[in-house]
């Protein structure tokens, strides 16, 4: 019998959430202080659920961090410890994507590029390549393709249908065709539809519009989308053509999705001596884990009206709010800071 390849579903059940520590070494060292208590809290919140694998660049950071979670009480029996070099932090695009393979699993490691060479990524490129040599990952084989792809650029439903962005998926491969990168994307991910958005892009991200930014999946058909309903903001006309297209979007039996639009986050500026930028304070950059769904805060009185269209969204998962504002600095938020493995994986 041929075996069965399935790419699961976020809110399906997982093993842990693969992160990396940030240290002097990568881009937060500027603010390391203020990212770390956002680590702190990520931490604390997905040990209440499950287990939480932790990247570390070396023993000292391993020691420094496993100190500063101790102190904040976390449950340590829920948290493991891998040493691997990495550049940055952002596992969502340069992690595992994990498909169900029988019994087992079948782990995509796709090009990472740093967004299309914005940065470098040397590290980060083979961090997939030496988890899996140094055994994190359970009953899994590891498929290389030499295609850049990253993790947020894509959501999936468990059934079938991938959704994401035209402007994403064009910048990274300008010369390939919408049907052929339908066709690869269908292929590797073992797909039968692949939802295109053309609109919908976020100032002070510096992904190309990452899907995981804008709308994402939810259980029964539905999609939860980032919104904006102030006709004086510069997002304002764009989001409402996503929210539009969104609409459109039809279900593999014909009828609409369940819409659960998120409220827009009053305007967060960044101000530094070479000029002041807006950042991408987005709600959809949730992270689901068993049991609850963790949102982006950024200390905005939309973070509760958010947080209630995400419990209509996922009934029966407690609503865990996550302090975001310090990552937004670096252009992501949770979801970009994590990777779930399914159940089983490790």
């Amino acid at each position: 019998m041929q075996e069965t390849v399935r790419f699961p579903a976020e809110w399906e059940p997982q093993s842990a959430i693969l992160i990396a520590w940030p240290n002097a070494d990568t881009d937060w060292a500027e603010r390391l202080a203020e990212v770390e208590e956002t680590y702190i809290a990520l931490v604390a919140a997905i040990t209440r659920f499950q287990r939480v694998v932790i990247c570390v660049a070396d023993d000292d950071v391993e020691t420094y961090a496993e100190m500063r979670l101790r102190s904040n009480r976390i449950d340590m029996e829920r948290v493991r410890f891998v040493t691997v070099p990495y550049d940055d932090t952002w596992l969502r695009d340069s992690g595992p994507i994990a498909l169900r393979a029988g019994d087992g699993f079948r782990l995509l490691d796709f090009r990472f590029t740093g967004w299309g060479g914005k940065y470098g990524a040397s590290d980060d490129d083979r961090l997939v390549e030496r988890l899996t040599a140094q055994g994190v990952f359970a009953t899994q084989e590891r498929q290389v393709i030499d295609f850049a792809l990253e993790g947020g650029a894509i959501e999936t439903d468990g059934d079938g249908t991938l959704l994401t962005t035209w402007q994403c998926l064009h910048e990274r491969h300008p010369d390939a065709s919408r049907e052929e990168l339908t066709a690869k994307l269908a292929g590797w991910l073992q797909q039968e539809r692949v939802l295109w958005l053309d609109h919908g892009a976020l100032e002070g991200d510096d992904t190309d519009a990452h899907i995981d930014t804008l709308a994402r999946f939810a259980p029964g058909n539905g999609i939860v989308f980032q919104a904006c309903d102030d006709e004086a903001d510069s997002h304002y006309a764009d989001l409402k053509a996503m929210a539009d297209e969104i609409a459109a979007l039809r279900t593999k039996d014909g009828k609409p999705y369940r819409l659960f639009p998120l409220p827009w986050a009053q305007p967060v500026i960044d101000i530094a001596e070479d000029g002041s930028r807006r950042l991408a304070a987005s709600y959809a950059n949730f992270l689901i884990v068993n049991g609850a769904v963790l949102m982006p805060a950024y200390g905005d009185p939309a973070d509760d009206a958010a947080a209630a269209v995400l419990a209509a969204a996922f009934p029966g998962r407690e609503i865990v709010q996550v302090p975001c504002r310090p990552l937004i600095w670096q252009n992501g938020s949770l979801h970009c800071i994590t990777m779930q493995l399914p159940e089983g994986l490790a």
